[in-house]
């Protein structure tokens, strides 16, 4: 039978962010329960659930409830056994792909792809419409992600500048202004064996709520077309410290059985770094909800330059 309940919505920070109780994950969802879930993510960007008890083909079945799941990232060939829906961030996987040099190499990336800001997969052309990421074992302290509301970030921009950006376009691909060294030839093949690079608008219309959001971020951002490189630079960073700002942003404490899902059309995340020179476990489960092509305020819709959409079947080649 659908779980039926009647949810808690709090908010948990000015701008961005509410938890939800009241609600077992671990059984089908009564449509009405979906669509209030689905309500809030819209309203507040990420909502947050404690204490749930869900293992791989569970978090599968909730996320299926509001859209068809991706592959579990365009680079990754090897997810749990029958679950090819999950990415698994821990930094023991990271070490046994790119080798035992990586923690050294990466420290400040070994317990996710990217540490710093990021939108989910924005090399594609059609980003993950949303994310959901399930904590199974997390250190007694440290650890924590933050997200970003990438439509307040827009809003708080002069209107002048919003005037400005509306009109423009990026480049979005893997190690997005990231100078490869010597050590980091397999993790460059990996990429290049599956290349994706898209051009997407500056500013991307919310598909649902009509609302207009800043769409760079430092992970996928390469540059913004038809500037020069001095000025894609200085406009990138402007835009970056935009959507940092404190103001816009909430911080998350994990726990074993938290899940946080989070809209990723209208946020941006932010991976922990404070772990890096610790020996501890953080194991947490992410899958993503297939999303379409971003629409700039001038009908500007994103463009393949390499690669293909991100789909269910997977992306990668070995």
């Amino acid at each position: 039978m659908p779980t039926t309940s009647i949810l808690t919505v709090n908010r948990v920070a000015g701008r961005i962010g509410a938890e939800i109780t009241g609600v077992d994950l671990a059984h089908p969802l009564d449509p009405t329960i979906v669509a209030e879930i689905r309500q809030a993510l819209l309203t507040h960007k990420v909502v947050f659930f404690r204490g749930q008890t869900l293992d791989h083909a569970g978090q599968i079945a909730f996320a299926r409830q509001f859209g068809e799941l991706t592959h579990a990232h365009p680079h990754e060939d090897a997810p749990p056994q029958d679950f090819p829906q999950i990415l698994t961030i821990d930094p023991r996987r990271y070490e046994e792909r790119y080798g035992r040099g990586y923690r050294e190499l990466y420290r400040k990336r070994k317990y996710s792809y990217f540490s710093g800001w990021h939108t989910d997969v924005t090399a594609a052309v059609n980003p993950p419409a949303g994310s959901i990421l399930r904590a199974e074992t997390v250190p007694a302290f440290g650890g924590d992600t933050q997200w970003t509301n990438l439509v307040a970030a827009y809003e708080g921009l002069s209107a002048p500048l919003r005037d400005f950006v509306d009109g423009l376009r990026a480049e979005h691909r893997f190690l997005a202004g990231y100078q490869p060294a010597e050590q980091d030839g397999k993790l460059v093949k990996r990429i290049n064996d599956n290349l994706l690079v898209s051009v997407h608008p500056v500013v991307r219309v919310h598909p649902e709520t009509g609302e207009r959001a800043l769409f760079v971020n430092p992970g996928f951002t390469d540059h913004i077309v038809g500037l020069s490189a001095p000025e894609s630079r200085r406009v990138l960073e402007l835009l970056y410290e935009q959507i940092t700002r404190p103001e816009y942003t909430v911080r998350f404490r994990w726990q074993p059985g938290s899940l946080a899902f989070w809209d990723n059309r209208a946020t941006a995340h932010l991976a922990p770094s404070d772990l890096d020179h610790l020996d501890v476990q953080r194991t947490l489960h992410r899958v993503t909800l297939i999303g379409d092509r971003p629409v700039g305020p001038d009908g500007f819709v994103s463009e393949i330059v390499a690669g293909r959409e991100f789909r269910a079947e997977s992306l990668v080649v070995a």
